[in-house]
């Protein structure tokens, strides 16, 4: 007696969409998921925490106007510089204030 050993089909064929086709679509719509929770105490409300979750390819969000990461420091290099010349600048500046104050201390030393 032989058995037929028959192997499932692979995935994409039978007009089923793949997993890749599924993705490609999310990303290029974008998923929305957002939800509330609350917890109350004796009808006080204790604590509330949204959630928003959106799931979009880089090109979708910046033209929904999300472009967070790119202002982000820890993301982004450019951000990085910016915030590093930032700094520097205001480093200079704080520098050049306390050796113009530095002459005029050395004359209220001096007898």
């Amino acid at each position: 007696m032989t058995m037929s050993s028959r192997l499932p089909e692979p995935y994409g064929q039978g007009g089923g969409a793949n997993l890749a086709d599924i993705l490609e679509r999310v990303l290029d719509k974008g998923v929305v998921i957002a939800g509330d929770i609350r917890i109350n105490l004796l009808d006080i409300e204790l604590l509330t925490i949204k959630l928003r979750l959106i799931v979009a390819s880089v090109d979708k969000a910046k033209e929904m106007g999300i472009d967070w990461w790119e202002s982000d420091p820890a993301l982004s290099s450019k951000a990085r510089r910016d915030e590093l010349a930032r700094e520097n600048a205001e480093l200079r500046a704080r520098l050049e204030r306390l050796e113009q104050l530095e002459p005029s201390r050395r004359q209220e030393e001096t007898p």
